[in-house]
């Protein structure tokens, strides 16, 4: 995808490029990285990749781009206005300090160090500036403390087929024939549904549900109201379902039979985790993947 020399100059004078050093012919290639990312598959016609890199947050793409060069000056600047609100993110996740050695450990990963090649590998490569750098921070964050809580469940014993928490099935429960098809359409729909979400969306989807945060602390971690994050949420939610309405009807199912579907499913999902929905819609997406990292985290912003 080109991008024309006068835009470029353009927008690295916007995001002062020049401070950190970083060139117009570099910063050029990361908004090359950033626009392939958002037109794959398809080329913009000029207007539209103009007035798409010029929404994004230009100062802190060049930031990035200097921080995963490696520039000092760049590195020290980030570290002094990031750190004290990671700390702030992970107490979020974590009250007591329990979550700040996550935030400790992304530094590593976003200093970044050679491959075979030569070619620093950064963490910062996952952004590409359609969110804030502290927003991208903090979604890398709670992916990684949910990738943590994940594998700590894992390793946990299951209980005793006697004691009081193990489950069982109400008796004379009926089986519904069509559950596990249900449950199947209803996990691929959501899962494509929750993909093409926007990354704050999907963030705030993972803090509330996957992590069980309260209204009040996914709105901290967000930086909005807990009345915002209610009202997101339940817009999110709508939009969800209507997504999945849809895709539910491209399989052939009738209006009863997506009535039916979504009442079988809310009196047993079976196999459908929300929890793993989100978090492998997290690992694709461009929130996604470093950490989710490499782990999913990677979210690119």
């Amino acid at each position: 995808m080109s991008i024309d020399e006068r835009l470029v100059a353009r927008l690295h004078r916007r995001a002062h490029g020049g401070r950190w050093r970083v060139t117009p012919e570099r910063f050029g290639r990361v908004l090359q990285a950033s626009a392939g990312r958002v037109f794959a598959g398809r080329t913009p016609d000029a207007r539209e990749l103009e007035r798409y890199l010029s929404s994004l947050h230009l100062e802190d793409l060049a930031l990035a781009c200097a921080c995963a060069s490696g520039d000092e000056p760049a590195w020290e600047h980030f570290v002094l206005v990031q750190r004290p609100l990671l700390y702030r993110a992970a107490d979020a996740l974590e009250p007591g300090g329990g979550a700040r050695d996550l935030a400790d450990s992304l530094y590593a990963d976003l200093f970044g160090c050679g491959d075979h090649t030569g070619e620093r590998q950064s963490l910062f490569r996952y952004f590409h500036g359609r969110s804030s750098l502290t927003t991208w921070l903090r979604a890398v964050l709670a992916q990684r403390h949910v990738d943590r809580l994940r594998a700590h469940r894992r390793l946990e014993a299951l209980p005793e087929e006697e004691s009081s928490s193990a489950l069982r099935a109400p008796a004379g429960a009926a089986i519904n024939p069509e559950q596990r098809r249900y449950s199947q359409l209803i996990q691929s729909a959501l899962t494509d549904a929750v993909a093409v979400l926007p990354p704050r969306d999907r963030l705030r989807l993972a803090c509330y549900y996957a992590q069980e945060l309260t209204l009040a602390q996914t709105g901290r971690l967000l930086g909005e109201s807990e009345a915002t994050s209610s009202r997101q949420l339940a817009r999110t939610r709508a939009a969800l379902r209507t997504a999945v309405e849809h895709q539910l009807k491209g399989h052939g199912l009738g209006r009863d039979e997506i009535a039916e579907c979504f009442a079988s499913v809310s009196e047993d999902a079976g196999p459908l985790d929300l929890r793993l929905v989100l978090g492998d819609a997290s690992a694709h997406s461009s929130v996604a993947s470093p950490a989710r990292k490499k782990s999913g985290a990677d979210r690119s912003g």
